[in-house]
């Protein structure tokens, strides 16, 4: 087994055991009959995010993309069927699920339609994912400064943090073997806010003696 087949299976192994994570949540609504206390946009945001790259990893050609991607798209989905099915705001779900769904429409049809094929579709669907990725990395820094003012690691989870550095570590040095700036580029952020992470709970591990309960958290 070579290097590049290594970091494969490194990939989608901690990418599937990161977005395993959710089944967390999902015991807790069936145990609790409602949705009140588990974040909905996680979901969904993580579902649009696996679903633009698979098609990257279908342009490409890469099965470790398109498997991880396509397994991450089913059990988003999966958390949100179990969401709507517990939660009392629903109009609210299907409204945001719907333009969810526009998006990923709007969004295959200028890069299958409009985009010419070839390297300029694949360079402009990359970029759009990294982006995406990144944002999504970088969406938690408030909830941070709010934990370094407070001290307070409640609403943070130690394994999701272990396993979003590995997952983000996996697919850095991924893209790195494979020379794709796309892939490479936007893990880089899930480490730095990862060691942040890391350095929070040790920083704060006295003033928090228990072990902080699970919350779902997009990272």
């Amino acid at each position: 087994m070579d290097f590049l087949q290594l970091l494969s299976w490194a990939c989608i192994v901690f990418t599937v055991g990161m977005f395993s994570t959710g089944v967390t949540d999902l015991k807790k609504m069936r145990a609790s009959k409602s949705a009140a206390n588990v974040q909905f946009l996680p979901f969904l945001t993580t579902c649009l995010n696996n679903l633009g790259w698979l098609y990257y990893g279908l342009l490409k050609r890469d099965g470790t993309l398109v498997l991880v991607n396509t397994i991450g798209a089913a059990l988003q989905i999966l958390y949100i069927v179990f969401y709507f099915h517990y939660t009392k705001e629903r109009r609210r779900v299907m409204s945001q699920s719907l333009a969810a769904a526009v998006v990923v429409t709007g969004g295959w049809f200028y890069f299958s339609v409009l985009v010419p094929e070839g390297d300029s579709r694949l360079a402009q669907l990359g970029l759009t994912c990294s982006l995406f990725t990144v944002s999504m990395y970088l969406s938690p820094l408030t909830d941070l400064v709010g934990i370094v003012r407070s001290g307070n690691l409640e609403c943070l989870s130690f394994p999701l943090t272990v396993a979003t550095f590995l997952t983000s570590s996996s697919w850095t040095l991924y893209g790195l073997q494979l020379n794709d700036y796309y892939i490479m580029v936007p893990n880089t952020p899930g480490i730095l806010t990862s060691l942040i992470r890391f350095y929070l709970f040790w920083r704060f591990s006295s003033v928090n003696q228990s072990l902080p309960s699970y919350k779902l958290i997009q990272i």
